[in-house]
């Protein structure tokens, strides 16, 4: 990524030295009225020069016919022409000197075959102009620092300019979100509505928010993902600055992806898959608008907890079960206290009956100052803790002093650094400029609303940096191989040749190459060369039909497991080739595949698959025959290490039958591990040429692992 050129070009477009209002009208509600008010609502210092053919006068003043009339070179220009005009309006502008562009217009290809001409005449333009722009297809901008805003919302804006930005593909969710954050005292400096990117796009806007020394926080809203290396570039950037991505992404559900690509024009890929690329760049994903404002407000406000270990002090016994139960619910944990901390909190209330965490407070903490500070500083204290939460609501009138002045003995401690301290209430609840004011107050400690949301952020920032730590781990050596060489190129030329689908035998043969494990076996074309190939390997073996066309054996019958003799491998071929026949093939069978029946064990499913945004991922965990139903499966972005391929393993519930699961035997990992490096190194050499590999299922048992069912399919050209 060149971030020089992405930051050059959004300065140019959040800082404009003058303003051209392409399509001025002074319609009542229009866009255009819209845009020229609020440029002027919020004190935009430069020169604003409305354009219109048909009109000499708008606004009680002039209106220019084109570029040439102006009184000085455009710089930014904010274009409401219909999408046909916008094209050449781009051209002519950036001739004349303009270098953003604001881009309202839409009908370039956005909804399903509409514009896609139009979108190409505009990525062309852009292309010989170099210009920067948001949208098309965008609702404006605020850039707070410059004091020049474009959105076209009436509601007023607070303008107060803060430690947040904004980014994102649609005007609406953008809007809707920094209203949830003002309402919580949280401003921000930057919001941009992004549009269809068809120029800068959501990379560009982070590079250049990586360098703004007073953003600590940027929200992006992202339907589709252009550009996936600039991305994680980008977002490593602005990890190395200190500050963080918090994203909402579409495509969830088919509904979702459906809705992305009817909205910008762009397929968009599978949650999975951005989350394994979100995780190697620090990238925390929210699943919701609230719990995007809830991350905001503890990453703005404290550092992250360097566990999942919580101490906390509720008002109520009430509350203390809520938080118990959303931490297990999150994956947070409140553990024992240590011996002397319990016994430091036994004095403090006045108990003397075992303290457990969280700490039922009640009446104890309400009137007693000392107490309240015992079991702060208790909790920071003890070493099982790693954060200390405290139920508090922010007060949204004036009166209640004992809340006041414990926020203020929580805002010194919570100054002072150390643990993380956080406020936590009961439910969610709406502000008041009191509250906001006594908000401001308090600027190292997070107000949290609601247990389940609050201990979703704090586990969803604990998870970041272990992910983070996770794809810090350097990759190890492959090491080259005459083998593995012999490999590659065959898998190039057969890319090159339009072959899709390999059969298991050319799937193995190039798994096997790299370093994955498969059983004894042997191609047979005839019932003869399987029972002679079966005495040779030595029974129980296993009969498989075999041909490119044959993808899924089960389903049409095509294998035969634990046979013992010649007489079961001849029958067992009739059966199969019958059972093909009626299945429809249509390709016969090549041969089928004598193999060596592996013993019990567990199934897995491994593999790698490209996704349209992200490109590939690799996944792990339970196979066999229930995989798309179970979907026990995690997911990890290119590059691939050896803790990321354990950790792949860690986050399925396969991995406890793997560690030993009433009382079965635990089973050593390492093959398992060993596939996936495996499937990395094949990703560094040919993941341009991959589709999706499938390995399923892979058996690990107490004598090794196999995979002993492979398919790779290859890019179309």
């Amino acid at each position: 990524m060149d971030f020089a050129a992405a930051k050059a070009k959004v300065s140019a477009l959040t800082a404009p030295r003058n303003v051209v209002l392409v399509g001025a009208s002074d319609r009542p509600g229009s866009w255009a009225a819209r845009v020229w008010r609020n440029i002027h609502r919020y004190g935009y210092p430069a020169p604003v020069y409305p354009m219109n053919p048909s009109r000499s006068e708008i606004w009680d003043g002039p209106c220019y016919a084109d570029f040439a009339a102006l009184p000085e070179a455009p710089d930014h220009l904010v274009i409401l022409a219909p999408a046909p005009h916008v094209p050449g309006l781009v051209r002519a502008g950036a001739a004349a000197g303009a270098r953003s562009a604001t881009i309202f217009s839409a009908g370039f290809g956005e909804g399903e075959g509409a514009g896609g001409d139009l979108g190409a005449q505009l990525r062309a333009a852009l292309d010989d102009t170099g210009l920067a722009i948001s949208g098309p297809n965008c609702m404006g901008n605020v850039c707070a620092p410059s004091r020049f805003v474009t959105l076209t919302e009436d509601r007023p804006l607070a303008m107060a300019g803060g430690p947040l930005a904004l980014v994102g593909q649609s005007g609406g969710v953008m809007i809707f979100t920094n209203q949830a954050l003002e309402e919580r005292g949280l401003f921000a400096d930057y919001l941009i509505t992004s549009g269809n990117e068809a120029g800068l796009s959501v990379a560009d806007y982070i590079a250049f928010l990586a360098d703004e020394p007073r953003i600590k926080v940027i929200i992006v809203y992202v339907e589709s993902l252009r550009r996936a290396d600039d991305f994680k570039a980008a977002c490593l950037a602005a990890r190395a600055a200190g500050k963080s991505v918090i994203a909402l992404k579409l495509g969830g559900s088919q509904a979702g992806r459906t809705a992305a690509m009817a909205h910008t024009g762009a397929l968009a890929g599978a949650l999975e898959a951005f989350d394994a690329l979100a995780a190697d760049c620090g990238v925390i994903r929210a699943d919701t608008l609230d719990d995007a404002v809830e991350l905001a407000e503890y990453l703005v406000h404290a550092i992250p907890p360097e566990g999942i270990r919580l101490g906390a002090v509720t008002l109520s016994g009430a509350f203390r079960g809520l938080l118990l139960d959303a931490a297990e619910r999150c994956g947070l944990a409140f553990p024992p206290l240590a011996a002397d901390t319990t016994a430091r909190l036994q004095r403090a209330l006045g108990v003397g009956s075992l303290v457990s965490n969280p700490i039922d407070g009640g009446f104890s903490i309400l009137t007693s100052e000392a107490a309240y500070r015992e079991c702060i500083e208790a909790l920071r204290a003890d070493p099982n803790v790693d954060a200390v939460l405290l139920q508090e609501a922010l007060p949204r009138a004036p009166g209640s002093q004992r809340a006041e002045k414990y926020i203020r003995i929580v805002e010194d401690y919570a100054a002072q650094r150390g643990k993380p301290i956080a406020f936590v209430t009961l439910a969610s609840h709406g502000q008041s400029d009191h509250s906001r004011a006594l908000r401001a107050s308090a600027p190292h400690a997070p107000f949290l609303q609601e247990a389940n949301k609050a201990l979703r952020a704090i586990h969803a920032i604990h998870e970041r940096e272990r992910r983070l730590a996770l794809a810090a781990h350097p990759a190890e050596p492959s090491g080259e191989s005459a083998r593995r060489s012999r490999a590659r190129e065959q898998v190039l030329a057969w890319a090159a040749a339009g072959r899709t689908a390999l059969s298991e035998s050319e799937s193995k043969s190039i798994l096997s190459a790299y370093g994955v494990p498969i059983p004894r076996e042997s191609l047979a074309s005839s019932v003869d060369e399987a029972v002679a190939a079966a005495a040779h390997i030595g029974y129980p073996v296993v009969l498989k039909g075999h041909g490119a066309a044959l993808q899924h054996k089960t389903e049409a019958g095509a294998v035969a497991l634990d046979l013992r003799s010649e007489a079961d491998v001849r029958a067992a071929w009739s059966r199969i080739a019958d059972n093909v026949r009626g299945w429809g093939l249509e390709a016969p069978l090549e041969a089928m595949i004598v193999a060596e029946q592996a013993g019990p064990g567990v199934e897995l499913a491994l593999g790698a698959q490209r996704d349209p945004e992200c490109g590939l991922v690799f996944m792990a965990g339970a196979g066999g025959t229930l995989l798309e139903l179970m979907k026990d499966v995690s997911f990890a972005a290119t590059p691939m290490n050896r803790a990321k391929a354990a950790d792949m393993l860690a986050r399925t519930r396969a991995a406890r039958l793997i560690s030993g699961f009433r009382g079965s035997a635990p089973l050593d990992s390492a093959p398992v591990e060993k596939a996936l490096l495996a499937l990395g190194a094949m990703a560094d050499d040919i993941g341009d040429c991959i589709a999706a590999i499938d390995i399923n299922p892979f058996r690990l048992s107490g004598s090794g692992g196999w995979a002993l069912d492979a398919l790779i399919i290859l890019r179309g050209s």
